[in-house]
């Protein structure tokens, strides 16, 4: 009767194995963080390593690793991984993209030879909720655990797994009322809030996990404030201001000189340039004190055949005097007006008209 009942239960375990397909795996869990180094063991190795298969997969996604003992080149982290001489595989500068299901498998003479050893890297990642990292300000880190294939329930209840937060002294925050921790199973994650103070500056915070109190890896936060608190906030230099700006004005202002120069001499080229008449004043005196302009007019002789248009120069000359010249008469001013015309080429008016106005007051 007892071999009949042992021979049931056996039966009924290899039933459950082909219904749940564990048929013969060894599970082994693994924990790693950003930038650290992890061993993968293949249980039951041979001693040949050109029989071992290493296989990747998460999210129903497969690639194979390590084909007959050698590295297959065209994956993205073949440069980090290297095969161990009991087979093992060793994954260096570990990322997230590296967490998920790894088997190993062996060959002989091209069958499977025992079952698969599946190992399962887990990847621990500390980040916060907001980059505005400064004194006074309420801060909340997320400690995440991400894996595949397996519930963080069963991590947990199963195989003893927690995620603990300490300082960098190693003091265990979990009792620091300062601190509040909650852990959510259901996305197998722990935060941390707490409001920061000058002090925690440079101040480090750890995300530890352990499996039956034995801690595997852990993830470290260093507080970095983005902006300076007010007590420490440095007044900018004033006179350097005042400096620059009057540096700055100079510049301005002999920018401004220069430019209207250079437009000065531009006007004045075009002028010359342009064929109209060049006129000179001189002045001079005679004896009875009176004043005498005497303007010289020169005007081209060749017109400018491009430009079909009349010139007509204007020029008033006045002479006045103090000297009495009669009784009866205070001062006397004599203005003459003369006019030189040049037509086009088709209506000729070259000449000079004048035309004398006197104005004699009475005494």
């Amino acid at each position: 009767m007892a071999e009949k009942r042992h021979l049931h239960h056996l039966g009924l375990i290899i039933l459950w194995s082909f219904v749940t397909g564990t048929t013969g795996v060894d599970e082994t869990h693994e924990f790693c963080s950003s930038g650290g180094s992890v061993r993968l063991p293949c249980n039951d190795a041979l001693s040949d390593c050109t029989s071992t298969t290493w296989i990747y997969s998460r999210h129903s996604k497969t690639v194979e690793l390590i084909t007959s003992g050698k590295k297959k080149t065209d994956t993205e982290r073949h440069e980090r991984l290297s095969l161990g001489s009991d087979c093992s595989l060793n994954i260096n500068k570990v990322t997230k993209e590296d967490y998920g299901s790894y088997s190993c498998r062996r060959y002989v003479n091209g069958q499977q030879y025992g079952s698969d050893a599946r190992v399962y890297l887990h990847f621990l990642h500390v980040s916060p909720s907001s980059s505005q990292i400064r004194s006074g300000n309420s801060v909340t880190l997320f400690c995440q655990l991400y894996y595949d294939r397996v519930s963080c329930d069963t991590l947990v209840r199963a195989d003893g797994v927690q995620l603990i937060w300490e300082n960098q002294a190693g003091v265990n925050l979990q009792t620091d009322s300062r601190y509040q921790i909650l852990f959510s199973s259901g996305h197998c994650n722990s935060t941390l809030t707490t409001t920061l103070l000058d002090e925690d500056n440079n101040q480090e915070w750890r995300c530890l996990i352990t499996q039956r109190n034995q801690v595997k890896t852990s993830a470290t936060y260093i507080v970095r404030y983005s902006g300076t608190s007010t007590t420490n906030t440095s007044t900018p230099n004033t006179s350097e201001s005042q400096v620059t700006v009057i540096v700055m004005s100079v510049l301005a202002a002999v920018l401004i000189v220069a430019l209207v120069s250079v437009l000065w001499v531009i006007y004045t080229k075009r002028a010359r340039n342009k064929g109209g008449a060049d006129i000179s004043v001189d002045k001079d005196r005679d004896e009875n004190k009176g004043t005498y302009e005497f303007i010289k007019i020169s005007i081209p002789t060749t017109p400018n055949t491009n430009v079909q248009t009349a010139d007509v120069i204007y020029s008033e000359v006045t002479a006045s005097s103090k000297k009495q010249v009669n009784t009866h008469y205070i001062d006397s001013n004599d203005t003459v007006t003369y006019a030189a015309i040049r037509g086009t080429k088709d209506a000729p008016q070259d000449g000079l008209y004048a035309s004398v106005n006197t104005t004699t007051p009475h005494k």
